[in-house]
């Protein structure tokens, strides 16, 4: 969902759908409040995709009951395989993107595609960028996935890196890129705002970064991907309303998106642009027209006319005194758990 605002000459996400505003200052098809036919040509089809199998691989017998051992101990770490598409010789991630299914070559639907791409060296994120925009994709999110298990790597290291992917991908594309943050960075206000002045056109808050389990009983690791749930809002919900304001760059909230209460929430906090990819999941694609109309009620209830007229009505005013309004924030909410059910301590 991407504008491309006249005045700045850069995009800004919106809730009205992918709208591209020439730089002569003439828009097409901007309406005042959400769009509902953004969602009207999208079916179960057009969220189906080939179901690729996972590689044939023997599992290694990393197990075993040493002499003097109570138990078995782990001698061999066990290994993680991609289960991604098939990938031609030579490649981490593929190089058949144009393979992939791209409903928007055909016209299937009637949103814009915007192509969110993980990549591994720098080389080849500028490479499936191109990609991705040749095919036909109305912008790129960078998926930076990125989890520094290694001790000796340090804080600056991975932001540059963050920063030097970015650089790649906009000199190899002109569509707009959108960096997707996680929220482990020591100071992540600096870190977006190093990525605004960097270019990046819009930055999604947060990324899950999958988490692994223990069976005990297997003595494996269990990988999978768990839904987002609405308790998972309120981190994403606190840094939309810190940035808003203070960086150039659209703000897109993503995490816990399940009813319309959580849309009006990031709205609210200052958000751009709202995702779901969860609730859809689990409700099918028609759950987007439930959130759309939730905040339609919402807004007539309120007497809201427009969007704009209730995005960042809560956002942390441009001017305060974080550390103090932080202070003050956890003081309150302390003083409430104690005169509630958790207190009184």
């Amino acid at each position: 969902m991407i504008e491309v605002n006249a005045d700045r000459q850069r995009p800004h996400l919106t809730e009205h759908g992918v709208v591209f505003r020439a730089l002569d200052g003439r828009t097409d098809g901007l309406t005042q409040g959400p769009r509902r036919d953004v969602v009207s040509g999208l079916t179960d089809a057009d969220f189906d995709v080939p179901a690729y199998q996972p590689l044939d691989l023997t599992p290694l017998a990393d197990l075993s009951h040493g002499q003097s051992r109570a138990g078995p101990v782990r001698e061999r770490r066990p290994v993680y395989v991609d289960l991604l598409p098939p990938c031609n010789a030579g490649c981490p991630a593929g190089e058949n993107i144009p393979g992939l299914p791209m409903p928007l070559r055909a016209g299937a639907v009637s949103v814009p595609v915007i192509g969110s791409l993980n990549g591994i060296t720098p080389g080849s994120w500028a490479r499936y960028a191109r990609s991705m925009q040749d095919s036909g994709a109305a912008a790129i999110e960078l998926n930076i996935y990125y989890l520094p298990g290694d001790p000796h790597i340090c804080g600056r290291d991975v932001e540059q890196r963050h920063l030097d992917i970015l650089a790649r991908v906009k000199d190899s594309v002109t569509v707009p890129v959108a960096v997707k943050l996680s929220p482990y960075f020591s100071a992540t206000g600096e870190m977006a705002r190093r990525l605004d002045e960097a270019g990046a056109d819009g930055l999604a808050l947060f990324n899950r970064l999958l988490q692994p389990d223990i069976d005990p009983e297997t003595l494996s690791v269990v990988r999978a991907v768990s839904l987002s749930t609405p308790a998972e809002i309120r981190l994403p919900l606190r840094w939309i309303a810190l940035l808003r304001g203070r960086v150039g760059a659209s703000l897109a909230a993503t995490t816990g998106v399940e009813s319309a209460a959580g849309l009006i929430k990031y709205l609210l906090a200052g958000a751009d642009v709202v995702m779901t990819a969860s609730a859809l999941l689990r409700h099918g694609p028609d759950h987007a027209t439930v959130l759309l109309d939730g905040l339609c009620e919402w807004m007539r209830r309120k007497g809201y006319t427009t969007v704009e007229e209730l995005r960042g009505l809560l956002a942390t005013p441009v001017g305060a005194d974080e550390t103090t309004r932080e202070r003050w924030d956890y003081v309150s909410a302390l003083r409430e758990a104690n005169s509630t059910d958790y207190g009184p301590w």
